[in-house]
């Protein structure tokens, strides 16, 4: 294992982080405005230090950004759902995520194995919205769809750490 004092060398394959580094991601996945105070606290080194193992950390490309989490239903996006997309012309070009990157209703878009091309996740105000939100997947990316509805949500977006 290389030591997270030595960056990646370019064109190298992801190298693991040490101990310190995986509690160090760990912490600022749970918490991206953790202080660097904070971080020291937590992995027992100098403030100094975390500051240059979180730089060395992003520039290895394992942290890549940095964001706020946002209530959905707070802002009126109450209904969470799945949205399977299957080309209806096998011929036509792979472009579906280009021809759907314009709706901000889909939160992600996932390419997959298996009877579907792709997997949408999206939130809507409402079934009518969910609805309109179909159709106009259907007319953008010439597909037919299968939707999931999510009832409830216990957990997502947790750190694989």
């Amino acid at each position: 294992m290389s030591s997270s004092n030595s960056p990646a060398e370019p064109g190298a394959g992801a190298v693991p982080p040490v101990d310190v580094d995986r509690e160090l991601l760990a912490a600022l996945a749970r918490d991206g405005r953790a202080s660097y105070t904070d971080l020291a606290e937590r992995v027992g080194l100098s403030v100094s230090a975390v500051h240059q193992r979180v730089r060395r950390l992003e520039q290895r490309g394992l942290i890549t950004g940095y964001h706020a989490t946002v209530d959905a239903k707070a802002l009126g996006l109450p209904l969470t759902a799945f949205v399977s997309i299957t080309p209806i012309d096998v011929a036509q070009p792979d472009d579906a995520p280009a021809r759907l990157a314009h709706l901000s209703a889909i939160e992600a878009c996932h390419s997959v194995a298996g009877m579907e091309s792709y997997i949408l996740k999206v939130r809507v105000a409402s079934p009518d919205a969910l609805e309109g939100l179909l159709q106009d997947i259907r007319a953008a990316a010439n597909v037919t769809t299968r939707t999931t509805v999510v009832l409830s949500t216990f957990y997502e977006d947790r750190p694989p750490l």
